[in-house]
């Protein structure tokens, strides 16, 4: 039991580490090349060049920088904004009004851009300058805005689906497909909480607003078609069998280039800004990613996955009681670790019990990124928490954290769901 032991002291290690705020993949490589010498010497130090060179020539992973690219051209086109606006001439009759536009722009703009960070700051710049012209209340705007952005990261093409199922050898398609239901039921029970929170205190929505005229709705409607015509031509090249995750995200980024042509948004500085942009992100979670194999590469030269695999055999507990210590697991460290890093840092030691149990992992898949979900809306250190406060601009982060307590709930009804029916998903 050496490898585990020196992987429990090693985690240990990388949760000290990334607490003490080193940053994601410098803490990984470090305890990776800690465990490397002190196990073997140099012997599985000289092997890294090879390794980071044979991570990075994946043609899968190019879908990373295409799928970041292809949001922040629609971004800063000008696509969310015209979209946003016709999503509120339709939600507004609904208890709760605008705070549904909200839930219901982030799902449409998670299926777009892949992230939930950037579907945050998207969603919110639009949204909080309108909701204080109407009084509403601001907790629950923010908390809306930063609970709608974490489907981001579930409904497909989601980087951390594609980081997952490149780490696990996962078919991102079947990952993607798995990603939409749970995505649209959590979307459905974020908007299902905003009407009873509203019929219970009609305060929440503020003022009443009046509807624009029918010619205009209407009219207003083609603004939806954009980010719908990428999203099907995306998931549809790749579920038809014409494209891989790679190629479709390819036919994306032409798409996206082309609608915002067509908006006569396409320029040279626009261009510049999303290259820059995409290019930051891509670099940050390919060194993430990099660091991860590492990992992942020492913890199975120590045997570490077939000694925990023995360990929890060894355990007398049913697959559902040790899913629900691994439930609470995630929402611990969901409270100190970025979700990204948890979802790394957990992979290779949680994998083989998953595997022992018999649970599929395209169903572990789409559970961790909805616990990673949890984690981007939990404070202390969660990521939207502070995004949606930066836009926020006023005001105490603690306004944000008081709004997402009531979707936190909806989080873990749908995570409950999914594993009394792991079915749905597969």
């Amino acid at each position: 039991m050496l490898g585990i032991e020196g992987a429990a002291i090693g985690f240990a290690l990388l949760l000290f580490l990334l607490f003490i705020g080193l940053h994601i993949a410098s803490s990984l490589f470090l305890v990776s090349l800690l465990g490397a010498w002190l196990f073997f010497g140099d012997a599985m130090i000289r092997p890294f060049g090879t390794m980071m060179w044979g991570t990075l020539n994946n043609f899968l992973l190019v879908a990373i920088p295409l799928f970041v690219f292809m949001g922040e051209v629609l971004v800063r086109g000008g696509v969310t904004e015209r979209m946003y606006r016709a999503l509120s001439d339709w939600t507004r009759p609904l208890p709760g009004g605008l705070l549904h536009t909200n839930i219901a722009a982030s799902t449409i703009f998670a299926a777009i851009s892949g992230s939930s960070v950037a579907t945050a700051a998207t969603i919110g710049t639009v949204a909080f300058p309108t909701f204080r012209q109407h009084d509403y209340d601001e907790a629950w705007v923010a908390g809306s805005v930063a609970s709608g952005a974490t489907l981001g990261i579930l409904i497909p093409p989601s980087i951390n689906l594609i980081i997952y199922g490149a780490i696990t050898n996962t078919s991102i398609g079947a990952l993607f497909a798995a990603g939409i239901l749970p995505g649209i039921l959590l979307a459905l029970c974020f908007m299902g909480i905003i009407i009873v929170a509203c019929l219970r205190n009609p305060r929440i929505a503020g003022r009443t607003q009046p509807l624009a005229p029918w010619s205009e709705r209407r009219r207003r409607l083609v603004d939806l078609l954009p980010p719908l015509v990428i999203f099907v031509l995306v998931m549809g090249s790749i579920y038809l069998g014409f494209a891989t995750p790679t190629e479709a995200a390819g036919v994306g980024v032409v798409a996206a280039l082309i609608l915002t042509g067509f908006y006569r948004s396409l320029n040279w500085a626009m261009l510049r800004e999303a290259m820059l942009s995409t290019v930051k992100t891509t670099a940050m979670t390919l060194l993430i990613l990099i660091a991860a194999f590492y990992l992942n590469f020492i913890l199975g030269v120590l045997g570490v996955p077939a000694q925990v695999s023995s360990f929890v055999s060894d355990l007398d507990v049913s697959p559902f009681v040790m899913m629900a210590l691994l439930v609470a697991l995630y929402l611990v460290l969901g409270c100190f670790l970025d979700a990204l890093a948890m979802m790394i840092a957990t992979i290779p030691v949680v994998m083989p019990v998953v595997a022992h149990l018999g649970y599929d992992s395209i169903w572990f898949g789409i559970f961790l990124v909805m616990m990673c979900e949890l984690a981007l809306i939990t404070p202390p250190v969660g990521m939207n928490l502070y995004v949606t406060q930066s836009v926020r601009g006023r005001g105490h982060v603690g306004t944000v954290i008081a709004g997402v307590l009531p979707f936190l709930g909806c989080i873990l009804f749908v995570v409950g769901l999914i594993s009394v029916f792991p079915g749905i998903l597969i």
